[in-house]
C-alpha cells in the first residue's frame, strides 16, 4: 500500500500529527510504502483526510 502526505499537520491535534510520523512521512508529498496490517490500516483510517492512499 503506498501513501502519500498531501495536506499539512499544522493545527492538527497532537495524536494526529504523531500518527503521521509515526507512519514515516514528515513533509507534503513524501511517500512511503507500508504494509497492509491491521494496525497500519488504523493508523492510516485516522489521518485519511491528510493522506492519498494508493493500494
Amino acid at each position: 500500500m503506498k501513501i502519500t502526505l498531501r495536506r499539512s499537520v499544522i493545527g492538527r491535534p497532537q495524536s494526529q500529527v504523531d500518527t503521521v510520523r509515526a507512519l514515516g512521512l514528515r513533509k507534503i508529498g513524501d511517500s512511503r510504502e507500508v504494509s497492509n496490517a491491521p494496525a497500519i490500516r488504523g493508523m492510516v483510517r485516522t489521518v485519511q483526510h491528510l493522506l492519498e492512499v494508493e493500494s
